[in-house]
């Protein structure tokens, strides 16, 4: 397994294809949430995969500060169905936070997790920072992570 880390005018078409195949497979039909995936964030951002034999098994964007929150955000984590239980989860958000952490060299990440997530992303150091909203239907809370300097 190969990780690979690219701007939006680095991917080619068929990364772009699969990327949106996979979200829209994961976030509209699985969870059956209904919402604008194409949302204008993903030309200025990272784009995380996990790829195996060519296919991406795990993915995430990379958002710089000041497009979601004040700062820096990860989004559209996945694991494609078919690499589930691999500890690829895990793997593709580390990758996340690297590319802010060391890459950027940002000491906070704010994120909008689904509620069920919320241990989850606590294993990494995230912490609460709202209550629970509803967004596209589905309980979200947003977490901050927060680097020692």
């Amino acid at each position: 397994m190969k990780v690979e880390v690219k701007k939006f005018n680095e991917l080619t078409l068929e990364e772009l294809y699969e990327i949106f195949r996979l979200r829209s497979e994961v976030f509209v039909v699985e969870q059956k949430c209904i919402y604008n995936d194409i949302d204008g964030k993903d030309m200025d951002s990272l784009h995380v995969m996990i790829k195996d034999s060519g296919r991406i098994e795990a993915y995430l964007r990379v958002i710089k500060p000041g497009v979601s929150y004040e700062e820096c955000s990860l989004g559209r984590v996945l694991v494609a169905k078919e690499a589930r239980g691999k500890g690829l989860a895990r793997r593709i958000v580390r990758e996340g936070i690297d590319c802010i952490t060391k890459g950027w060299n940002e000491r906070k990440i704010t994120i909008g997790a689904q509620e069920y997530l919320k241990e989850f992303y606590g294993s990494f150091g995230f912490k609460a920072v709202s209550d629970m909203y509803i967004e596209d239907g589905i309980p979200h809370l947003d977490m901050r992570y927060e680097e020692d300097q």
